[in-house]
């Protein structure tokens, strides 16, 4: 077994049993013990610290992937690179948090009059300690894995973040601590898994501390011209995911509320991503090693074989959810969610577009081409802000919800169109289109199925055949040769 096919499978399993237990918070233990307000504040805090920690890295993670097999040496000492790598961040951090601080009082007077402005108000410091400890994980990781190492990352981001969670909420359950404590406890938590990182990285004797040579100052121009980009680039795709939440936040009295439905909704949606989050963990390194060797040929497999695991994965996923809307909705626990389930359909939607692309995204970012996808993702935003300026005030939740299937269609189908053109690469072909069709057949399975009186029971039978069926016409149909071999070595390793 490859490392892709063998890190895949490990990272498959940490995120899904992360999105169990994420299910858990976000479905169980939020929707009962948190108002919609504050799991709305809680979501805007995640999103603007991520937002934070991406603007204020300078494209530091993407420098790391790209630049680390240029300066790696036996020595472990990489010319300084880690030093450089330690520097950078530390300083466009502390320029990007004074400007935090200075932009308070216009944020804070902007939100008031909102309901739930209180939150913000309280909480407002807590984000520069929260982006802090994300940004520092999100350095270690990518430098965990430019050596292939990124097992243990998925499960401390994944599983035992989510596991602080747990406890937290928890915690104010036993009303043993209140809503701000919850927060402080989250930040905490974040500091940990950082920390058990760095330990594991120090400890593997990959990287050694060292001053910056003169390989690596020469280079210092381009690296930041390239982490300009990255940053651009990055933060502009997370702008795309994440600026529905705070347009809804910023264009809506309801403000919390309204974020606090779409976000759980959209929290559930990003189930469907799973299989290209799995696969992008290590693929994206493998892209990019692949560019180095310019091997075209491994890099259309790789594109081909990652767009149809990935949409055999989100079809069956995202049917799904579908076809267990009462279960999901009396899960909620919320009657809020009941009129809006429309709009987590059209999320879903736009996650499988995304995915179905395959690595298209990472194709272009680790080529020469790289600037490319700044200047479309930077299009991108401002497309997505004007439909959201548009679409918001017309249609509230469900205009967000629009605005984001428009624009990840969009994008998706430039990359699309320009590896086809540049490249002469493309992975669609008649085995998406079957995927598809059994996928139709299975919600109609789904959604025809008598019902049974047993909540529970209903939930498990509905899901278990539509499963077995969705599963055994791609299996015996053979559109997966990867996935056919896992479940071939599966069935041998129970025979033995």
């Amino acid at each position: 077994m490859n490392l892709l096919k063998k890190q895949g499978i490990l990272n498959s399993v940490i995120l899904y049993a992360g999105t169990a237990l994420g299910f858990f918070n976000l479905i169980i233990l939020f929707q009962r013990y948190l108002s919609i307000e504050q799991i709305g504040f809680f979501s805007l805090l995640a999103t603007i610290s991520m937002l934070y920690a991406q603007f204020a890295s300078l494209g530091i993670n993407n420098i790391i992937l790209k630049y680390f097999p240029v300066f790696k040496t036996n020595d472990k000492k990489h010319g300084g690179f880690i030093s450089f790598v330690c520097l950078y961040v530390l300083v466009s951090f502390v320029v990007f948090t004074l400007l935090y601080v200075l932009l308070k009082m216009p944020i804070i007077e902007f939100y008031k009059g909102k309901q739930g402005s209180y939150l913000l108000l309280d909480n407002y410091y807590f984000l520069i300690p929260l982006s802090f400890f994300i940004l520092a994980f999100g350095v270690l990781e990518s430098l965990a894995r430019a050596i292939f190492h990124n097992v243990l990352s998925a499960f401390l981001r994944e599983v035992l973040l989510r596991v602080f969670t747990s406890i937290a909420v928890l915690l104010i359950i036993a009303n043993l601590i209140n809503y701000h404590q919850f927060i402080l406890i989250y930040i905490i938590a974040n500091a940990i898994i950082a920390i058990i990182l760095s330990i594991s990285i120090y400890t593997n004797k990959n990287f050694r501390i060292a001053p910056i040579d003169i390989k690596v100052q020469t280079n210092k121009s381009e690296i930041a011209r390239f982490g300009l980009f990255a940053v651009l680039s990055g933060g502009s795709f997370a702008l795309i995911q994440n600026i529905d939440t705070l347009m809804l936040s910023a264009l809506t009295k309801e403000s919390f509320s309204n974020v606090g439905i779409y976000s759980t909704f959209f929290g559930i949606a990003m189930v469907i991503s799973l299989p290209a989050k799995a696969l992008s963990r290590t693929s994206y390194q493998i892209i990019s090693n692949a560019w180095a060797e310019n091997d075209l040929q491994k890099i259309g497999k790789i594109y081909r074989k990652t767009s149809t695991v990935q949409l055999m994965g989100g079809c069956l996923l995202l049917v799904g959810l579908i076809i267990n809307k009462e279960h999901l909705i009396a899960l909620l626990h919320k009657s809020e969610y009941r009129q809006f389930f429309n709009v987590f359909i059209l999320i879903g939607f736009a996650f499988l577009a995304d995915i179905t692309g395959g690595i298209n995204g990472a194709i272009i970012n680790s080529s020469k081409y790289y600037k490319l996808v700044t200047i479309l993702l930077t299009l991108a935003v401002v497309l997505c802000i004007l439909l959201n300026l548009i679409l918001i005030p017309l249609f509230g939740m469900m205009g967000a919800a629009l605005s984001y299937f428009l624009t990840t269609l969009t994008i998706n189908f430039i990359y699309w169109l320009f590896i086809k053109v540049k490249f002469k690469l493309q992975p669609f072909g008649k085995i998406h289109f079957i995927i598809l069709l059994i996928a139709s057949l299975s919600f109609l399975i789904g959604y025809y199925l008598p019902v049974l009186t047993n909540f529970y029971f209903d939930l498990i039978y509905r899901s278990t055949i539509v499963t077995i069926f969705y599963s055994s016409a791609c299996y015996f149909l053979k559109l997966s040769e990867d996935m056919n071999e896992m479940v071939d070595s599966l069935l041998l390793s129970v025979r033995k």
